[in-house]
């Protein structure tokens, strides 16, 4: 089983992605929970969601305190949130950032993993026209985590957006470029 943790801010589509995920996951047969963790959230406030991806079935039913993997969607969570708590030395970070490798070591209080970078705000201008870090933030943990192939992503995703974007079919394209840009931009520290 993978346990993946996500952290960032309200409106900025952690919840959706890891929603996302699971949606992906469970259409290449695994067995998948996808969910938030609710408190006094509001526009800009940290946030918090959840992953676990398995082949089989899935018995736990709580928050998860030793993921993995950890996505962080706001490079500022780094100041205000202990985003490595509990994440296991053979499991990796995922950081939304531009920060040089120094500054984002600084802040992770000695994790010893792999941590990854991408620059989802550049992405998401360049593909979407405005800043959604969320899906250049899913195609980064799936390429990192493994949990599906990237063709297995990208197949489902078209699909998926196909469906959720029915009435604005012209940001269809824009995601599926934003997925492909984050697969190759992703890149180890």
């Amino acid at each position: 089983m993978i346990e993946i943790r996500w952290h960032g801010r309200g409106g900025q589509g952690a919840k959706t992605a890891s929603l996302l995920l699971a949606d992906a996951a469970f259409n290449t047969g695994k067995y998948i929970q996808g969910f938030p963790e609710y408190g006094p959230e509001r526009m800009g406030a940290p946030i918090t969601a959840y992953n676990r991806i398995s082949t089989d079935p899935i018995t736990i039913h709580s928050n998860i305190y030793e993921p993995d993997y950890v996505v962080v969607v706001d490079d500022t969570l780094l100041e205000a949130v202990d985003v490595t708590a509990g994440l296991k030395k053979t499991g990796a970070i995922v950081i939304n950032t531009t920060k040089d490798s120094e500054y984002i070591k600084s802040k992770l209080k000695g994790y010893e993993g792999e941590i990854y970078t991408v620059d989802a705000r550049k992405i998401s201008l360049e593909t979407l026209g405005k800043y959604f870090p969320n899906t250049p933030m899913l195609a980064a943990i799936v390429k990192v985590s493994k949990v599906m192939t990237d063709e297995e992503l990208l197949n489902d995703m078209q699909g998926s957006f196909k469906h959720k974007f029915a009435k604005k079919p012209e940001v269809i394209e824009g995601n599926m470029n934003a997925l492909k840009m984050a697969l190759q931009e992703v890149k180890k520290i």
